[in-house]
Order: C-alpha cells, then structure tokens, then sequence
C-alpha cells in the first residue's frame, strides 16, 4: 500500500495513525499535528475563516510534499527494466509451464512472476540463438540483420552491424543507465560488442557455453585455425575496449552465472541509489551445455545436474526479485523472464519442451515456444494468462511505449507494440501471425492457432525436407504437430491467410536494403 493509499480513509486505522504509519519523518508529524483542531484563546476570537488559513496552508504543503516522499526512485516516473533470458530453457520447466516440481525443482520465485503478472502460453522466438538475441535486440527478425545491401546474406552467427539500433540504445537515448551481465553472442569484432552497441557496462562472455568444454579437452589442438581461442569472460565499459579475464571453462562454467546475479544486483543498487532509471539485462548462459551447477546447489536436489541448476536459477531470480523489492522498486519496475529458445537439441540434453514437439534448430513447437512471464504492479493486471500469439521481436516496441523511447523509423520494424495487450486495455494480442527461420531459409507461418510448413526437418539428421504439399498444422487440437493436414481438410480457408502472411513477409524482405557493416 503506498503512501497515498494509507492516507485515505480506512476503519481500522485512526486519522493520526494513517499518517505515522505511511512515514516517520518529523516533518509530517509536524504538518499533521498543525491540522489538529487544536485552537489557542487568541484564535478563539478570529473569524472561522482566518483560522482556517492554517489548515489550508498546511494541507497544501503537505500535498506538495508528498509525491517526493512516495516517488519510486529513479526518477521522473520512468520504470525500471530487468530482463532475464535463459539459454536453450524450454517452455516446460517451471512450475507454472508444467515443470518445477515435476522436473526435479519446485521454481516458487519464478512462478511468483506469473502470480504478480502476465503469463504467455504462445510467446514465440527464433529457432537458434544469435537470431533470437538480434530479434530482442533490434525489434527485427534474424534474417533483416543478415540482408546484407548487396550479396547473399550473412552467416547464421554473425550477430548484428554497428548500423542496427539495439533496446539499449533506445534506452539510453531515454536516459536509462544501461547494464548487460552474461552472454552476448551478438558480434566479437572491433565496434560490435555490448559496450559499443549501448550498455554502460558489461560483465560475461561474448559467444556460446559450448567453447567452455575446449580448455578441458584432451582433443583441443592449439593453432588448428587462427580464428580458434579460448573464451573468456569478459569486462567492459561504455568506450572502452572489453578486457578477459579468466579462461571460459567448465571450473568457470559452474560460477559464471552467480557472479552475473552479483554483478546485476550491484549494477541495480547503484543506479537506485543514483535515482537513474535503469536497464539490468541479464542473459545467463544456463541451461546451454555442458549444465554444471554452481558447488552450492550441486547435488542440492539428488535429482541430477538439471535439476540442480534449476533450482539455482530460481534462487537468482529471488535475489533479483529480492533486491527490487528491498530498494523500494516493485512498483516502478518491469520484470521480465523468458528465454532465446527451446532446449537443446542433443540426445543427451535434459531439456523438457513440455507439450510441444521438437528442439532448438527446427520448425516445431518446441523449439520455437518457450516461457515468457512479466510483471509491472499497478500497470499489468496480476494473475493473467493469455494463448495469443506474442514474439520476441515485440519487447522493444513495446518496451519503448512504457518508457516513452523512440523507435526507429528508417528502417523496417517487425515488432508491434503490445502494451495494451499486456495492461489488459486490449483482450488480444496486437499480432496475429508470425514467420519461421531456420538459418537464412524460410521454413513457414503460424497464423491464430494455424500453422503452415513448407519445409520440414528430419529431426534425427537435421536434413531439410522440401514439401511438395506444405504440412499445416490445428496446434489446439494437434499440439504435437504429428498429423498435418488431418485436421485441415474442413478448413482449407485458412491456406488463404496463411499463405497471405508468406506474400506479406516475402515482400518486405524484397524491399529491405538491408543492413550496412561492419
């Protein structure tokens, strides 16, 4: 309850009370005890209306005195944004997508994010991980940041040009002090990390978790290529040029995502204690492999290394959660959990995708939807959950809305603002469709519950399969994606939409001048 709220009226609590309560400072005592019906013997024979002078003035400072008491800090009213992305963390491992308990970790301080907010049950990423991190960070699909102004596309990891406007930048623009803490995988060349593309600062590493298992190998050759090192992580602020520290591996691999909650906490604090809105973005580097939990949680839930990660996770994400709650922040911030995509899509990974087919590097379910929760009190309605269609391209519009950011308009946006939707101003979702990659080639479309392929992939070798017929798919009545067409038959009208979205991305793919280097 703020301050505000407990100044108003309330039969348990008696006038003098309400105020106390609501601060301790000396001068709304002082204010409070003014307006008392206190009256000396000189006041006795003044007008009524002189004596309440007093009480007007005293009430009219109050009022102006107020809002400095109760005003979140930061700031000029602009929430705050921590924004937690996982990597390869399937839809079905938190509690409240079906996981938690079930795979080996109740996950109550994540879960807690859905009890507080909005829960999205067809909230939709790229299928591989660079092309997801570029979709958060530009409003734009993978494949825009890969058009190159001249020649084919560029490769399935190259990230993204120093011409793209990241979420941080936008931010930045705003006024919002900037901090990424874990994996970029977004650029590793002169101009093109975190710290050159609109963070302030910078602690993780810059590629994938799978280079951790090279230090460690008894097969590693040194100079097998030039372009072959060791990861590091890394340390960098706004104009400098990033530091390593320590080699990236599996010792390094069991702390890296402890000291990414550390370093966002104290990243938050200082930026409270600054009264500057801010952007904590933390992208850990769990649950990619290898999966090695941090030495405190190992062995904490005899359910295997998963498990034990798991319930790692959640922990962080309470010190997250904690950390606002303790600065005075949970009404000014906007909390977001999710992740780049579904889990990993190697025989011996652990990954729970939960009703959906598939894993990352394919067109299905499950590779492509994963958990999305976010919280905003006082903005976004508690205890909500929608199965419209929402993709991560959406986040930086619609986080530009919330903050007042600008958008870029030079180029071509695929993000549509979803802030109606999410304050429950909208009952639906501001998108109806979206289109699916798989590296640089177009695989198909969901459109409402619909969903079209007209490419598929042999989930053992990972063979690209060209359709003669396109596969479509009913995903409320075949969520497994196991019997196109059986379901389509009565409703071939939706080839009509659906291949209306194809025309209408294809188009604008045609249009686009792409994106200039480096």
């Amino acid at each position: 309850m703020s301050c505000i709220d407990r100044l108003k009226p309330q039969p348990e609590v008696a006038g003098r009370d309400r105020l106390l309560n609501c601060v301790n400072d000396s001068s709304y005592v002082f204010f409070w005890r003014l307006l008392q019906p206190k009256v000396t013997p000189l006041e006795t024979t003044l007008p009524d209306y002189i004596r309440s002078v007093k009480i007007l003035v005293c009430v009219a400072v109050l009022v102006a005195s107020v809002p400095l008491a109760v005003a979140a800090p930061g700031t000029d009213g602009k929430p705050n944004i921590v924004l937690v992305l996982m990597d390869n963390f399937g839809y079905g491992e938190i509690g409240v997508y079906g996981g938690g308990v079930l795979r080996g970790a109740p996950t109550p301080r994540i879960d807690s994010i859905a009890d507080e907010g909005f829960q999205l049950t067809n909230f939709n990423v790229e299928a591989e991980c660079t092309p997801s991190r570029t979709s958060l960070m530009t409003g734009r699909y993978g494949i825009r940041a890969r058009q190159r102004p001249d020649g084919p596309p560029r490769g399935i990891w190259w990230g993204i040009t120093q011409w793209e406007i990241t979420l941080a930048e936008m931010l930045s623009d705003a006024g919002y002090g900037t901090g990424m803490f874990g994996k970029w995988h977004l650029g590793d060349t002169e101009g093109r990390f975190p710290t050159d593309q609109g963070f302030d600062e910078w602690y993780g590493i810059p590629h994938s978790s799978d280079r951790a298992f090279w230090p460690d190998s008894d097969s590693w050759q040194e100079g097998a290529h030039p372009d072959l090192e060791f990861t590091y992580v890394v340390s960098s602020k706004r104009g400098e040029t990033p530091k390593n520290l320590e080699v990236y591996g599996r010792e390094k691999r069991k702390t890296i995502d402890r000291e990414i909650t550390d370093h966002a906490i104290d990243f938050i604090r200082r930026k409270a204690e600054a009264r500057q809105p801010f952007f904590a973005y933390l992208p850990y580097t769990q649950t990619h492999e290898p999966v090695d939990a941090h030495p405190d949680y190992k062995g904490t839930t005899g359910n295997g290394s998963f498990a034990d990660v798991l319930a790692q996770t959640d922990a962080y994400v309470g010190e997250l959660l904690d950390t606002i709650d303790a600065l005075g922040l949970k009404d000014n911030t906007i909390f977001i959990f999710t992740s780049d995509n579904g889990r990993e899509g190697i025989t011996r990974s652990f990954g729970f995708t939960g009703p959906w087919r598939g894993t990352m590097f394919s067109p299905y379910e499950g590779s492509l939807r994963v958990p999305f929760l976010i919280r905003y009190p006082g903005k976004i309605p508690a205890e909500q959950v929608s199965n419209d269609i929402v993709h991560l391209v959406d986040v930086f519009p619609t986080l530009a809305n919330f903050v007042g950011g600008d958008i870029p308009q030079d180029r071509i946006m695929d993000g549509v603002d979803q802030s109606d939707f999410l304050m429950r101003k909208s009952e639906k979702s501001a998108r109806e469709s979206i289109v699916i990659y798989i590296g640089n080639e177009l695989f198909g479309v969901k459109w409402r519950n619909w969903k079209m392929l007209i490419k598929e992939i042999d989930e053992e070798s990972y063979a690209i399969q060209k359709m003669a017929y396109p596969s479509i798919y009913n995903l409320i009545v075949d969520p497994k994606e196991e019997e196109p067409e059986n379901f389509y038959l009565d409703d071939t009208w939706v080839d009509a939409p659906l291949w209306q979205v194809i025309e209408d991305h294809e188009s604008s793919i045609e249009e686009d001048p792409g994106a200039p280097g480096p």
